[in-house]
C-alpha cells in the first residue's frame, strides 16, 4: 500500500512531469551555447529554492547567467561545457543538483566537505565487533550496558516489514535504542518514513510539502500537510537517540524531520546536511541530463529544512576518545538512555 505521505509525492511529481514536459518546445540548438540557454531556463523556471538560496547567501539567478553568458559563447571542447555547466550549478549550493555526461557528473558536495565528519569507521567496528547481526539494510546488537544499537547507513531500498519486526523483536530486552545514521546521503523517502512509522503509536504531522504551479520563481501550490503514520507491526516504546552529522542528507534529512516531531526521541551530533528538495531530472540538447530539486518540502513549523536540521544536543568527536577508541557521540546517547 502506498502511504499518504508517499501518494502525494508522487502526485507531486506527475505534475511536475508534465511541467516539465513544455521544456522540450522551441529546443535551442546542440551548441554550447544552446546548452548553456537550455540549462539555465530549467532551472529558473523549475527549481524550487529561489527565494531560501537568496535569503541564505544573496543567490541572484540572473546574475549568474550575465556572469557565465560570455563563455557560453566562446568555442569550447566538451569537457569545458562541462565545467562550465556544472560550475553555474554550483552556484545553488545543492547536493540535489547534478549534471550527467557520458563522462562525468557535475556535483556540489561542500554542504558536507566544509565540515568536520564526527564519524569513524573504525570506531563503529568497534563497537559492533564481530557478534552483530544484518537485517532490513542495518547493523544492529545490543551493547554491554543493553542499549541497542543500529547502524543504519542507507535507506537506499524498503526495509521489508517482516525483517523490521525480527530487528526490533531481537532488541526489545533493550532500555534505550541508538539509529546511529551519521553519512547516511539518503535514498528512498518510503524507507525513512517505513522506519519512522515503527517510533510512533498515532498520526503525527511532521511537516510540509508544494509544489511548482507555473515559471515564477514563486509559483507554488499551496503547503499540503505531511503525516506520519503509525506502522502496524511491532512498534518502539522506550527512549530512542538518533546520531546526525553533516554527512546526513535527502531522505535521511526527511528521517530526521520525522523522529524530531516524536515523543521518546532525542536528536543528538551534528546539523543534518540538508536536501530537502525532492528532485526531479530533465534533459539538454546535447543528450546531458540534470537532477535538480522541484519539490520543496518543511517541517512541521512551516520551516525550510533545506540548509539542515539542528540537534537537540550538538556533540562532536573527541580526540582524546578517538584515541581511547571510544565514541564520543555514542557514549553521549548511552549515558541519556542511562538517566
Amino acid at each position: 500500500m502506498i502511504s499518504k505521505i508517499t501518494s502525494r509525492i508522487c502526485i507531486l511529481l506527475l505534475s511536475c512531469f508534465c511541467f516539465a514536459s513544455c521544456i522540450d518546445n522551441n529546443e535551442p540548438p546542440n551548441t554550447t551555447k544552446g546548452n548553456f540557454e537550455a540549462l539555465w531556463n530549467i532551472i529558473n523556471e523549475h527549481y524550487c529554492f529561489f527565494d531560501e538560496k537568496q535569503k541564505e547567501y544573496g543567490l541572484d539567478w540572473n546574475e549568474v547567467y550575465k556572469r557565465y553568458a560570455p563563455t557560453a559563447s566562446m568555442s569550447l571542447t566538451k569537457a569545458q561545457e562541462f565545467e562550465l555547466l556544472s560550475n553555474m550549478l554550483s552556484e545553488l549550493r545543492d547536493g540535489h543538483v547534478n549534471l550527467y555526461s557520458t563522462f562525468d557528473i557535475g556535483r556540489y558536495w561542500a554542504w558536507r566537505e566544509n565540515y568536520p565528519s564526527n564519524f569513524s569507521q573504525e570506531l563503529i567496528d568497534e563497537y559492533l565487533g564481530t557478534n552483530y547481526k544484518i537485517a532490513a539494510g542495518f547493523y544492529y546488537r545490543i551493547l554491554t550496558d543493553n542499549t541497542g544499537y543500529i547502524r543504519c547507513a542507507s535507506f537506499a531500498s524498503t526495509k521489508g516489514e517482516g525483517n523490521l519486526d525480527n530487528v526490533f523483536y531481537y532488541l526489545l530486552p533493550c532500555k534505550g535504542l541508538i539509529i546511529d545514521l551519521r553519512d547516511n546521503s539518503g535514498g528512498l523517502v518510503t524507507a525513512a518514513e517505513q522506519l519512522a512509522a515503527r517510533f510512533t503509536n498515532k498520526k503525527v504531522l511532521v511537516g510540509y510539502i508544494q509544489h511548482k504551479t507555473g515559471k515564477g520563481h514563486r509559483d507554488f501550490s499551496p503547503l499540503q500537510a505531511q503525516y506520519l503514520t503509525p506502522s502496524n507491526g511491532l512498534r518502539w516504546q522506550k527512549p530512542v537517540i538518533v546520531i546526525t552529522n553533516r554527512g546526513v542528507y535527502s531522505a535521511a534529512n526527511e528521517f530526521v524531520k520525522y523522529m524530531k516531531n516524536l515523543p521518546n526521541v532525542t536528536i543528538i551530533g551534528d546539523k543534518t546536511g540538508g536536501g530537502a528538495g525532492m528532485p526531479f531530472s530533465s534533459e539538454l540538447p546535447n543528450g546531458w541530463s540534470v537532477r535538480f530539486s522541484a519539490i520543496p518540502s518543511y517541517d512541521s513549523e512551516k520551516k525550510t529544512t533545506e540548509f539542515g536540521i539542528d540537534p537537540h544536543h550538538n556533540v562532536s568527536l573527541n580526540m582524546e576518545d578517538l584515541q581511547r577508541k571510544k565514541d564520543t557521540l555514542i557514549e553521549f546517547a548511552r549515558k541519556i538512555i542511562a538517566k
